[in-house]
């Protein structure tokens, strides 16, 4: 199923709806945009297996562009619009695009984007130099689809917390548009209940792959997609009450933040039509997980997943609280826990997280090299994206960090995610980033860098408040040694720190 089912069944109602601007896409404007786009794109000699690049905040506009590209056979890479012109240049280049999309809301960043090859080049929203008009292309496509529309994927780019982002290309669907077989769709919709009754909020940029994706699913299955312009902890529950929201999907960083509103803004709203409220992206503190079960009801699931798509986990709340703090048992593929020789580890113990697949699994677009890293040394079939954890006796995971944050201080490894969930509610504390710097004496020191909370004054008295908050809960050796302050961390919109970026910084200073 696609726009068009809903289109022919209920033309009218709302596909998608900005949440503070109230601005509506009913599902037979949906599928008549998408389809005078796609006629527009192919009359400009776009084919099966092409790239169109997506570069846009939070508008209606974002998913006609989808689903073009998902109702003729193309690829649609979706560009982070908070990156550098340079930055989104590349992947813009890297990903072979031969058309370019693009919100005049953001006309600096893309006037400032040289050296692209996209030789389609149209602009929403506004006006943006060397672009053509959005609108004109549309009226004078035709709305008649194309004869023959194969089913399009995704193309999408990590997020390059550790390095520059790399392009995650699937093979093309072997199924048209209007047929059923599309994994997010099957997956996801059944788990988590989608149907036409449901009423979706998408709080997150829809350049990240879970908001991109999981708006298609509520649209392939006839739901109500209501997209945030941004996000903001009050207006998430404003909109919930106003739309009669019943799914949403954040991330821990969007629920602490709900959670540390004074309980006068919290119970002002409504939020009793909610059926089911996910939870990805990042490892989320059990305190913050037990504190949003208190407050929601049994009704928040997590899965663990990635943009590459190598296996997946899930876990309901009632799983859960029995299990605290694990991410669920496998959802797609079978959890593999290797040490660094790549032989099996026992249950509790640490290693890197393999997902054993039939398939052999994703390639990073033109980098065979990166995409040889993510195969185990002696089954190709097994992939990683280099995550640490372990499973317990009964198959449920549990993640603690990623491996090129791990912290080896003394010979002793560190997992800074234990040390952030430890101040992840503190009241002084908005944001914090562990890390570990270069040590003579023990290889590595751990180092926090913290945003303080609103009217909390930073420096060395409110450092030594942190020192001995973290010494009475933890063993002293994983104790940041020293406590920068900052005005803001280097976070991704899905709540995952740059670190590499912050301790780049720390380096540079010293």
């Amino acid at each position: 199923m696609y726009p068009g089912t809903w289109a022919a069944k209920t033309p009218n109602k709302p596909a998608m709806v900005m949440a503070g601007s109230g601005a509506t896409l009913t599902y037979a404007e949906l599928d008549e945009r998408s389809i005078r786009l796609s006629r527009y794109l192919h009359d400009q000699g776009l084919r099966k297996g092409d790239v169109v690049a997506l570069l846009s905040n939070n508008r209606l506009e974002t998913y006609e562009v989808y689903w073009t590209a998902l109702r003729s056979g193309l690829y649609i890479t979706a560009v982070n619009h908070n990156l550098a012109p340079a930055e989104a240049a590349y992947i813009v280049s890297d990903c072979g695009a031969k058309a370019l999309i693009v919100s005049g809301e953001k006309r600096e960043l893309v006037e400032g984007m040289t050296d692209i090859d996209a030789s389609i080049r149209l602009a929403f929203g506004g006006e943006v130099a060397g672009y053509g008009d959005y609108e004109a292309a549309l009226a004078g496509a035709s709305a008649e689809p194309l004869p023959e529309q194969p089913h399009g994927e995704d193309l999408l780019y990590s997020s390059g917390t550790t390095g520059r982002p790399k392009g995650i290309k699937l093979p093309l669907p072997e199924f048209a548009v209007d047929e059923p077989g599309y994994p997010y769709v099957m997956i996801f919709g059944g788990l988590y209940g989608f149907d036409t009754d449901t009423v979706y909020l998408s709080p997150a940029p829809v350049y990240h792959a879970a908001p991109l994706r999981f708006g298609g699913v509520v649209h392939a299955l006839g739901g109500t997609l209501v997209m945030m312009e941004h996000f903001d902890a009050e207006a998430a529950l404003a909109a919930i009450a106003k739309y009669g929201v019943t799914h949403t999907q954040m991330v821990p960083t969007m629920f602490i933040r709900m959670l540390k509103l004074p309980d006068e803004q919290r119970d002002k709203y409504d939020v009793s039509s909610l059926r089911c409220v996910v939870h990805a992206a990042a490892p989320c503190p059990v305190e913050v997980k037990q504190r949003m079960i208190d407050w929601f009801g049994p009704i928040v699931h997590e899965y663990y997943a990635s943009t590459e798509a190598n296996g997946a986990t899930f876990i309901d709340a009632e799983r859960w609280l029995t299990h605290p703090g694990s991410v669920g048992t496998a959802l797609l593929g079978v959890i593999k826990v290797c040490d660094e020789d790549g032989n099996l580890l026992p249950a509790g113990e640490i290693g890197t997280i393999y997902f054993e697949r039939e398939d052999k699994g994703f390639e990073y677009h033109n980098d065979p090299a990166k995409s040889a890293s993510t195969r185990h040394p002696e089954h190709e079939n097994w992939t990683t994206v280099g995550d640490l954890g372990y499973v317990d006796e009964e198959g449920y995971l549990y993640l603690t960090d990623r491996k090129a944050f791990m912290i080896i201080s003394g010979g002793v490894n560190i997992y800074p995610q234990e040390v952030e969930d430890l101040f992840s509610l503190h009241p002084k504390v908005l944001d914090i980033a562990v890390l570990g710097l270069p040590d003579e004496d023990m290889g590595e020191r751990v180092v926090a860098v913290v945003q303080v909370g609103p009217g909390v004054e930073s420096g060395p008295e409110l450092a030594e408040e942190l020192r001995g908050y973290a010494r009475e809960r933890i063993a002293h050796y994983k104790v940041p040694r020293e406590f920068h302050f900052a005005e803001q961390l280097p976070r991704t919109p899905t709540g995952k720190l740059v670190k590499g970026k912050l301790r780049d910084e720390l380096i540079a200073d010293r």
